[in-house]
């Protein structure tokens, strides 16, 4: 079972492939579909790691929005073809930063060895 530690850096790589191709913009992800293709992959693997968190970690850490990220992952993994793309790239342009920030304190106030 992996842990809060290696869930919360698999969010942490995710966000940095979704930035790798999201610094073409709005238009590339509009009209690439190997680009969508691949940040609404990576918006997945942040959802499903999110909902591996245990809900010791989930809790304590309220600023972040884990019910809407699981909910963004349920919905791009079961309603493949309802995909909002305006919508994901809404997440991508307003809340990936703020994610990512949250993220690395929560990283930074773990202590070292911390396996849960």
């Amino acid at each position: 079972m992996r842990s809060d530690r290696e869930r919360l850096l698999d969010i942490q790589e995710a966000i940095g492939r979704i930035e790798r191709y999201a610094v073409q913009g709005r238009e590339a992800f509009e009209q690439d579909e190997l680009i969508q293709t691949w940040i609404v992959h990576h918006l997945q693997i942040i959802g499903e790691a999110a909902r591996g968190l245990s809900e010791e970690s989930r809790t304590a850490n309220q600023q972040v929005p884990w019910n809407q990220i699981i909910g963004m992952r349920n919905i791009l993994v079961h309603h493949y073809f309802g995909i909002d793309e305006p919508v994901v790239w809404s997440v991508v342009e307003n809340h990936l930063q703020a994610l990512k920030s949250a993220v690395q304190q929560i990283l930074d106030s773990l202590p070292e060895n911390d396996i849960t």
